[in-house]
């Protein structure tokens, strides 16, 4: 599913147009990045949670010298499935 079809899909859903269904996501879309970006945890009940984690530097290989390189310490984005969706995504 694309950002398009997603949209779509919450327009049906929810009866509202597909204009303000965009915006309703691009706003929820960005206020995720703002959490996100201040170092927040965000969680949705029943979806999952998302969080940021520090990814210590290290030292990694060039596979196509084989020459160590280092690679520069980062923030990550994890997302952790809440037990409704791993459910939902498991059944037969």
């Amino acid at each position: 599913m694309n950002k398009a079809e997603l949209i779509d899909s919450i327009a049906a859903g929810s009866k509202l147009t597909k204009a303000d269904a965009g915006r309703a996501l691009d706003a929820t879309i960005e206020a995720i990045h703002k959490s996100l970006k201040k170092g927040d945890r965000i969680g949705l009940v029943g979806f999952g949670s998302f969080t940021v984690a520090k990814r210590a530097a290290r030292t990694g290989r060039n596979p196509q010298t084989g020459k160590e390189i280092k690679i520069a310490a980062k923030k990550v984005v994890k997302f952790k499935a809440g037990a409704d969706l791993a459910g939902s995504v498991n059944k037969k």
